[in-house]
């Protein structure tokens, strides 16, 4: 059984946000995680530490592993925060603030 034909569900028209930068597509009630996975965009943080690169990890809000920064707002959790037409997305270096 299809969950789209039983409920009837349709994703609304796409916007755009900006990773970097660079448009990207996003439909409606995806989070900012889902935007960039669905984009090809596979991490968007590196360690403060290391400079590894970080993604999604547990994908429900619990780690921190997919901080990004969103309008000019570091730390946020890409699992969670939905995404708005015209935001601004963009890599978390450390911590996200000016100080690391």
């Amino acid at each position: 059984m299809n969950p789209l034909r039983s409920t009837r569900a349709r994703p609304g028209a796409a916007c755009t946000v900006t990773f970097d930068g660079r448009p990207l597509p996003a439909l409606p009630g995806q989070t900012v995680a889902a935007a960039l996975w669905a984009a090809g965009v596979p991490a968007w943080r590196s360690t403060r530490g290391t400079g590894r690169p970080r993604g999604v990890f547990c994908g429900i809000g619990v780690c921190f592993d997919c901080l990004v920064t969103v309008n000019g707002r570091p730390n946020q959790r890409a699992c969670l925060v939905p995404v708005r037409p015209g935001d601004d997305i963009r890599t978390q270096e450390g911590t996200g603030l000016d100080d690391d």
